[in-house]
């Protein structure tokens, strides 16, 4: 019996050790989002294959995702408003015809690149991790990609889903926000 509730012990502590490692390995994993690059190592859609394809940008898991109806494409990650004054907007809206390629806001110091808007045709976009005003990327704030909420109300993309949505979602693609 003694031997029996030793080997008993021996077990619950390898159990509770491996959970313990187990915890580690995913809290590291989730902190390892390269800004710079794709959020996947998969190839993003082809929209001409997916012309009914949308955006659903999720606040609290700091997520877009590209979706053809239910179906998701693709994932990204993504960093919005901060809340109050700095909130993202929330509904249903559509891309607008305005994007670039750099913008500098003198008024909170920050930039950013691969531009496209949804909202009051400039004010709110979705755009790349922020530069300072010589478009070098502010890596603080960079790394905060896919882990918080952090802007002041856009939505931040890695640098390569910011060119990405630059150059391939068409003028009029719905996006909805919750």
């Amino acid at each position: 019996m003694r031997y029996f509730r030793k080997l008993l012990v021996i077990v619950i502590l390898i159990v509770i050790a491996a959970v313990g490692i187990n915890q580690v390995i995913q809290r590291t994993a989730a902190k390892q989002i390269n800004w710079r690059e794709p959020s996947e190592s998969k190839a993003y859609p082809d929209l001409t294959q997916h012309p009914n394809a949308w955006l659903d940008v999720n606040t609290s898991k700091q997520r877009v995702y590209i979706k053809d109806g239910n179906r998701v494409l693709y994932t990204m990650y993504c960093s919005t408003g901060t809340g109050k004054e700095n909130g993202t907007p929330h509904g249903t809206f559509y891309i607008q015809a305005e994007r670039g390629k750099f913008f500098y806001n003198q008024s909170s110091g920050e930039g950013a690149k691969y531009w496209v808007s949804w909202k009051d045709h400039g004010v709110y976009l979705f755009h790349s991790v922020p530069t300072d005003k010589n478009g070098n990327y502010i890596k603080s704030e960079a790394e905060e990609l896919g882990k918080t909420a952090a802007s002041h109300g856009c939505v931040r993309l890695s640098v390569a889903d910011a060119k990405w949505v630059y150059t391939n979602v068409p003028y009029g693609m719905k996006v909805v926000i919750h």
